[in-house]
């Protein structure tokens, strides 16, 4: 559940709820539904499915911003560069309903929190397409009384964001692609296996840091006038990975997917300028 609901998030916010308008509410609120399909974790051959109540929010403050990009705080910006602090929040897992992590400690839900630097590459002349490099760097600790550090993770990206597509009016696209890292903390938290552990079938583990796989991604969204609807696809791939051999690893391809639909049940009559 802990990368369902953070994978749909992340889904979320490659698709484009607005795309270059003249002027939006400076707020708008709503609430709906979504359902996906995900594997337990990264690397599990367990899948869930889940039927999860989700809140639409989108702010676009001159320096606090919540939108297709998540939320954060823009500290930077340029024609080209902006830096922000963005964080991110994951809901627990528990072992007993994982057959490979069967004994062991349950995942704590987690919080992140870091620096992203977002480069644009490339811009259309109208502005409908937009190629950009997005660079986060977030360190992460379990949200309980005695805090854990659970190490930083680092996903460089190429973000392609298509609001013109022919044959397709009014709807977006996001695409993203790029290899996602985790110093050893992280890989340890997820796929290491102490001695005391360690079983017939599940040999004692030692995780590294480094490379942990690629991501690829596919969203498709449209904001229509009382409602908001999208999809996304997305593909992990960990062969090659530094926890690979880990005895948590029991599938390295896998396909995720979800679809959401909200409602928009308010909006500021305050108007500000977009360019998106």
């Amino acid at each position: 559940m802990r990368l369902t609901l953070r994978g749909w998030a992340a889904a979320l916010a490659s698709l484009p709820l607005l795309a270059a308008a003249a002027d939006a509410p400076l707020w708008e609120v709503g609430a709906g539904v979504s359902a996906l399909s995900f594997p337990a974790y990264r690397g599990s051959d367990q899948r869930n499915q889940f039927v999860l109540p989700i809140p639409y929010f989108v702010y676009r403050g001159e320096f606090f911003k919540a939108d297709r990009e998540g939320v954060r705080a823009e500290l930077f910006e340029t024609d080209r560069v902006t830096l922000t602090v963005s964080g991110a929040l994951s809901p627990p897992s528990a072992s007993k309903d994982i057959v490979a992590r069967e004994g062991m400690s349950d995942l704590r839900a987690t919080g992140e929190l870091g620096p992203q630097i977002d480069v644009r590459l490339w811009q259309s002349e109208n502005r409908r397409r937009t190629l950009k490099l997005l660079l986060p760097l977030r360190t992460g600790y379990t949200l309980e009384r005695s805090p854990q550090h659970v190490g930083w993770v680092f996903h460089p990206k190429l973000n392609l964001d298509l609001t013109d597509l022919p044959g397709l009016p009014g709807w977006n696209v996001g695409l993203q692609a790029g290899p996602v890292f985790g110093d050893r903390r992280q890989h340890a938290y997820f796929y290491g296996v102490s001695a005391a552990d360690a079983r017939a079938g599940r040999p004692a583990y030692v995780a590294e840091g480094g490379f942990g796989g690629m991501q690829y991604l596919v969203g498709v969204s449209r904001r229509y006038r009382s409602h908001w609807v999208g999809a996304f696809l997305r593909y992990d791939r960990l062969s090659g990975a530094r926890f690979a051999d880990s005895p948590l690893v029991r599938d390295r391809h896998y396909v995720a997917g979800g679809f959401a639909v909200s409602w928009i049940l308010g909006e500021s009559s305050t108007r500000v300028v977009v360019d998106d």
